[in-house]
């Protein structure tokens, strides 16, 4: 399990493999220290295995499925990476519960920069957005944010000075794409009701007696 604040920004160093598998190296600068083999590292908001370690370098197996369902087909070497380790049973937990598991891609459509405060708006489909909430959290490219505000097409966080500058969002441009993962309390809240309620009813005075309400 990981938190949503990122660590470290890391390079991609090389790239190897075609689309159904590739092998991802990244030095991971100063987070290499203490890190070993068989060790989970959130890449972009994936979470990822060590299955080599040579100084500073780390070496992730890719599938060809987290390929297909996250931004990591599209790297390149000498990109910059967000990059935190998972959270130790003594950890301070400082974001929200992220489990390195995208659930879809959302496109940069807006940047408004107000300052050293920015807001960022990001387009997306109807089933992402509806594992969101206003002012619930968000992880977007492993960081933990909050929705400002959403709509039926997109949604909006608040960017800090230090996020800003401590993670890649920095270097994000109109019509890039990044890693999505909901939060997983509204998605498990929001299960639990369809399989109350079904998928065509709604809530009714006899449904919440039904439940002991």
């Amino acid at each position: 399990m990981f938190t949503g604040i990122i660590e470290s920004v890391g390079v991609v160093r090389s790239i190897r493999g075609g689309s159904d598998a590739r092998v991802v190296c990244v030095d991971l600068g100063p987070l290499a220290e203490g890190a070993g083999l068989g060790d989970s590292i959130a890449v972009n908001g994936v979470c990822l295995t060590v299955s080599k370690l040579t100084s500073t370098t780390a070496e992730f197996d890719v599938s060809g499925e987290t390929l297909a369902k996250s931004t990591l087909s599209r790297l390149s070497a000498d990109a910059k990476v967000n990059l935190e380790r998972a959270l130790k049973a003594d950890g301070r937990f400082g974001g929200h519960i992220v489990q390195g598991h995208v659930d879809g891609l959302a496109k940069v459509t807006h940047i408004d920069k107000k300052g050293d405060f920015w807001e960022m708006t990001f387009g997306a489909d109807q089933e992402l957005l509806s594992g969101m909430v206003p002012k619930g959290s968000v992880a977007v490219d492993g960081i933990s944010l909050t929705v400002a505000r959403m709509d039926e097409k997109s949604f909006t966080v608040a960017l800090i000075p230090t996020t800003i500058h401590e993670t890649t969002l920095s270097q994000v441009r109109l019509g890039d794409t990044v890693n999505i993962e909901t939060d997983i309390l509204v998605r498990t809240i929001q299960a639990q009701l369809k399989r109350m309620l079904g998928e065509d009813k709604g809530l009714t005075i006899d449904k919440l007696k039904e439940y002991g309400f």
